[in-house]
């Protein structure tokens, strides 16, 4: 008889069927992400050409059957590649894009401030941002409460807008 000595290899078990069927599941959504980037973040992956040209491919597709059996490939070619650093990197454009939101609003509060409260948040906005242009900004205002109150177009609330995206909350 032989004795075994040796240690025996710990094999994984094989994953399950629904196992399988979720990590499809989330590699066509990432592969679904992906598609939803427009070309200058995508071109920020490495990704294998076959991969690159499908999701621009499916960029393009405007049928909903059509798209939804590409979008099949797409989770397809997704299996040979590891989705790690790709969710990685579509986590940080996301926050990146999530941050341009909270500074969008940031600024829209600072516009309705200055449309309503006029002085005393133009003082509040000098006391922050003391190289802002005084005379431009109560300008803007006065003429965005006159078109608030003709109800016109809110042309001088835009132009306050850009104003303090442009030149003053940088």
């Amino acid at each position: 008889m032989i004795e075994a000595n040796h240690i025996e290899e710990e094999i994984p078990p094989p994953k399950s069927k629904t196992q399988l069927k979720q990590d499809a599941d989330n590699l066509r959504a990432l592969g679904k992400t992906l598609t939803e980037l427009n070309k200058e973040e995508l071109a920020r992956f490495e990704l294998p050409d076959t991969l690159h040209s499908a999701i621009i491919e499916m960029q393009n597709i405007r049928q909903r059957g059509a798209a939804k059996r590409h979008l099949q490939y797409i989770g397809k070619l997704m299996r040979h590649i590891d989705p790690e650093p790709i969710q990685k990197l579509i986590d940080t454009i996301q926050k990146h894009d999530a941050g341009d939101k909270a500074q969008l609003h940031k600024l829209e509060q600072w516009r309705d401030r200055l449309i309503n409260e006029g002085d005393k948040a133009l003082s509040e906005l000098l006391t922050i941002y003391p190289d802002s242009d005084r005379q431009y900004i109560r300008q803007l205002i006065r003429s965005a409460i006159r078109e608030k109150q003709q109800e016109k177009p809110p042309k001088s609330s835009r132009k306050l807008f850009k104003y303090l995206r442009n030149e003053v909350i940088l």
